[in-house]
């Protein structure tokens, strides 16, 4: 996560990864060699531990904004799919046939579903996925990282994303009487308290639950039955506030309070490392947005997105494909111009992390460059929309009122 983190969600891959990769070698042993970068996948660091991932959230974001991948890009992330459905993080060699020592997961499996499901044509290889993942679901409803692992905030989620794209509903796909949706129920802290709404990753071996930032941002999202790419809802007028949670929709809501208070301060996610300096948590920062506009609030994440503009770049760039992936997501969420993002063009950086695009979205003609050259002189100081500000007009006055990895560290405010 990515994520999810730091890719997405939910980008638990790429956080095993970085938690594994020093005890793989032993004190004094010489360290392997990288392994040579296939052609057709986004990046250039060693893909051991994030290669399905990061792939998974390219391809989508591409797709997000109109960009048709390279044939290879997609052949390359179909091919990593072993004969059970499932998909490890990396599979050097796709030929070779998958064992009991071949790590599979369910979120490397899950993101490679909804990336194939998007771009359409993959039947077969997400109905495989599927059918594995509700294979080994836990009696709780939820999943965890891995298959029999005890559930958490952020699989669950990311599942519950890759059987809504292939047209599931979450809440019929149920263990011993339970849906992910009551497994998550299960992860969500009580109102009252100062973390009230948030979502915990899993319970500590007491049982009780921490607020993580960014298993509320994958909670939120995952409550609402959408995938990492979220899908904005109409604005919603009703203020956040945290209530007893009576359904999926208001636990994400509460979720997605807890989110607002959490970017308040200083308008961006902190990561909290024991032994290491608090940083700002880029990656958490744009799935925060992904599930506040999922939520119907993307207004509220106005100044995290500035936030993001102005100082998202170096992580960007040192980070790679996932990350770039994750800010296209979060400025479409937010009706943000990924093409015009801070002066950069982040559509265009993502795609120079791999094989050329098959085709890109037609040029704007002029007329529609002025009509949005215009729409943007009319955004107001705070970042957002006028068609957002439009729809918040519009649902007030009819009084209508109402998102991938697994991440041992807490989030804090």
């Amino acid at each position: 996560m990515i994520v999810r983190r730091s890719a997405a969600v939910l980008a638990a891959t790429v956080v095993i990864g970085t938690a594994l990769a020093p005890a793989a070698v032993a004190e004094g042993a010489s360290p392997s060699a990288a392994p040579a970068i296939p052609s057709g996948l986004y990046g250039t660091t060693d893909p051991t531990y994030d290669g399905v991932w990061r792939q998974s959230l390219a391809l989508l974001a591409q797709h997000t904004v109109g960009v048709k991948p390279a044939a290879k890009a997609v052949d390359w992330l179909a091919g990593q799919q072993c004969a059970n459905g499932a998909f490890a993080a990396y599979r050097a060699d796709a030929s070779a046939k998958c064992d009991a020592k071949t790590m599979v997961d369910t979120n490397s499996t899950s993101a490679a579903v909804q990336a194939l499901a998007a771009l359409g044509g993959h039947g077969s290889e997400t109905g495989k996925a599927v059918a594995w993942l509700e294979s080994v679901q836990n009696k709780d409803g939820g999943w965890g990282y891995t298959a029999g692992g005890a559930s958490d905030a952020n699989s669950t989620s990311v599942v519950i994303g890759a059987l809504a794209a292939v047209g599931k509903k979450p809440a019929d796909v149920s263990k011993d009487g339970k849906s992910p949706y009551d497994a998550l129920a299960k992860l969500s802290i009580p109102c009252g308290g100062a973390d009230g709404g948030a979502f915990a990753y899993q319970p500590d071996k007491k049982g009780k639950l921490a607020a993580n930032a960014d298993a509320t941002a994958a909670a939120v999202v995952g409550s609402l039955g959408k995938g990492l790419a979220g899908e904005p809802l109409k604005p919603v007028a009703d203020p956040l506030s945290c209530a007893t949670a009576d359904s999926a929709e208001q636990t994400a809501r509460n979720g997605a309070a807890y989110l607002v208070k959490a970017l308040a301060k200083d308008q961006h996610l902190t990561s909290t490392m024991p032994g290491a300096k608090d940083q700002p948590d880029y990656g958490n920062t744009a799935d925060a947005v992904v599930a506040l506009a999922t939520a119907g609030h993307g207004d509220k994440a106005a100044g995290a997105m500035r936030w993001l503009e102005a100082h998202s770049a170096q992580w960007a760039e040192q980070s790679g494909p996932a990350a770039y992936a994750q800010l296209v997501l979060a400025a479409d969420a937010a009706t943000f111009d990924p093409r015009d993002f801070g002066g950069r063009d982040l559509v265009k950086q993502l795609n120079a992390t791999g094989p050329a695009p098959a085709s890109l979205p037609a040029e704007p003609t002029a007329s529609a460059s002025a009509s949005a050259s215009e729409a943007a002189k009319k955004k107001d100081d705070s970042g957002v929309s006028v068609w957002w500000i439009i729809g918040v007009g519009l649902v007030g006055g009819i009084g209508i009122g109402f998102l991938i990895s697994a991440r041992n560290k807490k989030q804090q405010p």
